[in-house]
């Protein structure tokens, strides 16, 4: 189970990044985050952009609703998402 938090139409939860996979995409559920395979190199922002990509291509909003809150340098981060829910992250959990 994904450990998140909901407040004024926003979703905040952590992501458990793996930078210079062979491919982009989302795994599932690793202790209590998201775990997500990112393609890019942790190089000059690049993983953090593929990151905000492929969140934003998942829960169907714009790049601009996400944030990284936290952990921009490590593997472990913390995101926010306007205009998503804890069902999304559900769904999406679910599906990979």
């Amino acid at each position: 189970m994904i450990n998140y938090s909901e407040k004024d139409g926003t979703l905040s939860f952590k992501v458990q990044v793996v930078p210079r996979a062979s491919r982009s995409e989302i795994v599932g559920e690793h202790g209590g985050a998201l775990r997500v395979r990112i393609a890019a190199p942790p190089v000059d922002g690049a993983a953090n952009q593929e990151l905000v990509r492929l969140v934003s291509r998942a829960f169907g909003v714009p790049r601009g609703a996400i944030e990284i809150i936290a952990g921009h340098a490590a593997k472990t981060k913390t995101l926010r998402i306007a205009g998503a829910c804890a069902a999304d992250l559900e769904a999406i959990t679910r599906k990979n």
